[in-house]
């Protein structure tokens, strides 16, 4: 009797389990509804939250990707070291199966349908896709699980995937991913390295590399396992896949590209030069004195290279060479070009390649990345013959510098590097606690002593790394563009301090915006008189960011 009980128990579970699945699949075929809101949080809850780590005291947290996730800073006082957590939304293993299911599902439309326009026309079109898919499948879920998993798939179809929080932290630098398992590394603004909650398993840190590459419009594989590229944002990236040359697994360094290039303001504010410095570095650009801008990594070479040439007077034929994508001005009259590397059977187009035929477009000023091989004979070649260059290199000295020039695999003979007018040495230091950049040595390079036969150089100015103080030197150069312009001595030294003062107008003015800064140059170069009495008047509002560049 007690065995016919159970045989009828469980019958009846089992029909109403079946009539539960029949009940699932009815609703499903039947298919529901998702009226898709505005995200509120008053009104929707919290999309991330984070409860802090164990054994470490948070000092700071600020969002990234509003409302989908911010940034805990986290002190180990014990190890005296800082983690940085990206706190991104929660899914349950429910959300986490459909997620899978969505990635393949939504793709397909996405990438053949219709086409956006900017990333908010983008965001429409998933959002649609997503509701119609869980409309679809019959899924009812809340506005919250709705804008969770519209974050992820966003993530990985428009974002950077696991690093996307970190892409959107103006405060860091560059990331760091060293191989399988391993945390991430981010350089930040505030903490300097420091290590993330981020890693990234075998296979996803293969598919993530290789999908960087292919974004790019770059190949890697395992026989050609080093590329280095510019990603869509205008980020360089070097990538390793596989354990070729990267033992412990597929490798990627990002140094993110800012928007909003630093200009001289804001170089004057990080205390990298002086007034007098850039006031000098301004007289020497405007009259075709040739720059280099030396110094070891994350020194900030290209930054001051593309801060220092927003001097170059208006409509001045400029052109700039690179390997990546990195210098942005505000120039009518700018060509930009950029070398490319091909596999196929069409030609690779190298810095020399680009080097040679921008002499044919008779620039006024050429810009050169960096110059570490043969182009920089080209390079000298055209200072010779009257182009004003600015370049950058790896040196960590005036006389390093030099050195590299002259020898292997440059081999610029010294009679061309003589034609070389300024070079400055940027360095990476710690003053106070904190690594600050500094320009450390502006050398003029005077010409060949004909004694000994060596390039002799002069410091106009030196750096202090006592006091964090810049000294000044002979500055010979001044005194060239005196006699080139016919002025006294009282000319050229009312000039300098008639340009420091307007460099500080537009310090205490804040006018960081790289294009409201090159408009306001360009208005000196065409009236300084009527600027600078604009300057002394104190009912002078701050100049306007959209003025045209030929203003």
């Amino acid at each position: 009797m007690s065995d016919r009980n159970d045989t009828r128990q469980a019958d009846k579970g089992a029909l109403q389990s079946a009539m539960e699945q029949l009940s699932r699949t009815v609703e499903m075929f039947r298919g529901s509804r998702i009226d898709v809101e505005n995200w509120a949080p008053g009104r929707h809850g919290r999309l991330v939250d984070f409860a802090g780590r164990e054994g470490y005291e948070e000092v700071d947290r600020y969002w990234l990707n509003a409302p989908f996730s911010y940034a805990s800073i986290n002190y180990d006082a014990e190890e005296n070291q800082y983690l940085y957590h990206v706190v991104e939304p929660s899914l349950d293993a429910f959300e986490a199966e459909l997620l899978d299911a969505l990635y393949e599902d939504v793709r397909n439309p996405l990438l053949y349908g219709e086409e956006a326009e900017d990333d908010e026309g983008a965001e429409r079109l998933l959002m649609e896709e997503l509701r119609d898919r869980l409309e679809e499948y019959g899924v009812d879920v809340d506005m919250a699980g709705f804008y969770r998993l519209f974050y992820y798939l966003w993530r990985r179809f428009r974002g950077f995937g696991k690093i996307d929080a970190l892409m959107h932290d103006p405060d860091i630098e560059d990331i760091s991913c060293d191989g399988y398992g391993l945390p991430l590394y981010a350089y930040h603004e505030d903490y300097q390295d420091v290590e993330t909650n981020v890693s990234y398993g075998e296979e996803e840190l293969d598919s993530f590399v290789i999908q960087l590459a292919q974004q790019s419009g770059r190949h890697i594989s395992v026989g050609n396992p080093v590329v280095e590229t510019t990603l869509e944002d205008g980020s360089r990236a070097e990538l390793a896949l596989g354990q070729e040359v990267t033992p412990r697994g597929s490798a990627f360094t990002i140094r993110k590209y800012s928007e909003e290039p630093f200009t001289p303001i804001d170089l004057l504010r990080f205390g990298t030069y002086s007034l007098d410095q850039m006031a000098y570095l301004w007289m020497a650009i405007e009259h075709n004195k040739n720059i280099i801008f030396a110094g070891g990594t994350a020194a900030g070479k290209t930054t001051s290279l593309n801060a220092i040439s927003m001097f170059i007077p208006p409509r001045s034929k400029l052109i700039t060479i690179e390997d990546t994508r990195e210098l942005a001005l505000y120039h009518d009259n700018w060509l930009s070009s950029v070398t490319r590397e091909r596999l196929d059977e069409a030609a690779n187009i190298t810095m020399y390649d680009l080097l040679r035929s921008s002499l044919r477009h008779r620039p006024e000023y050429i810009i050169v990345g960096e110059v570490r091989g043969e182009e920089a004979i080209t390079l000298f070649q055209a200072m010779n013959t009257g182009h004003t260059t600015l370049s950058t290199m790896h040196a960590d000295s005036v006389q390093t510098a030099i050195n590299r020039l002259e020898n292997e695999p440059i081999n610029v003979p010294r009679p061309m590097v003589q034609s070389l007018d300024v070079l400055v040495v940027q360095t990476l230091a710690r003053f106070g606690g904190e690594r600050v950049r500094r320009a450390s040595d502006v050398a003029e390079i005077e010409g060949i002593d004909q004694r000994t036969g060596e390039l002799d150089y002069a410091s106009a100015y030196d750096w202090n790394a006592t006091d964090d103080s810049f000294s000044q030197g002979n500055r010979n150069l001044v005194d060239e563009i005196r006699a080139e312009r016919g002025w006294s001595q009282r000319d050229l030294l009312q000039e300098l301090r008639q340009r420091r003062r307007f460099l500080k107008y537009l310090w205490d003015e804040a006018v960081t915006q790289y294009r409201q800064f090159t408009a306001m140059v360009n208005r000196y170069y065409a009236d300084p008189d009527r600027v600078m009495d604009r300057i002394d008047a104190p009912e002078l509002d701050p100049p306007e960011a959209e003025v045209s560049a030929d203003d």
